[in-house]
C-alpha cells in the first residue's frame, strides 16, 4: 500500500512539473530581424528598458519600460524589423 503512494504522489509531482513549464516559440528560419536587432528598434522608439522579449506567434512580443517610466508591450515584425504593437501595459 505505502509503494502505491509513493508511486501515485511521484506521478502527481512528475505531472504538476509539466504543466507548468511555458515553452516560448521558437524564431522563424526565415526571419531577418534578430532578438538584438529587434531590441535596437525598440530602444530607438524610445524604449528604455526591455524587460522581456520573446519570439511567439510570428513575431516579436515582450514588455518595457519607456522614458515617462511607464510599462509598455509591443510586438516588433521578425522581417522588416518595425513595431506593429506599442501599447502601455495596465
Amino acid at each position: 500500500m505505502k509503494n502505491m503512494t509513493r508511486l501515485f504522489a511521484g506521478l502527481a509531482l512528475v505531472g504538476a512539473l509539466g504543466t507548468s513549464t511555458a515553452w516560448a516559440d521558437q524564431p522563424g528560419a526565415d526571419w531577418t530581424v534578430t532578438k538584438e536587432q529587434a531590441q535596437a528598434s525598440l530602444k530607438a522608439a524610445g524604449y528604455t528598458q526591455i524587460t522581456k522579449i520573446e519570439a511567439d506567434d510570428g513575431h516579436w512580443e515582450g514588455e518595457g519600460l519607456k522614458a515617462d517610466g511607464m510599462k509598455y508591450e509591443f510586438h516588433v515584425d521578425p522581417h522588416s524589423g518595425k513595431i506593429t504593437k506599442d501599447e502601455m501595459d495596465h
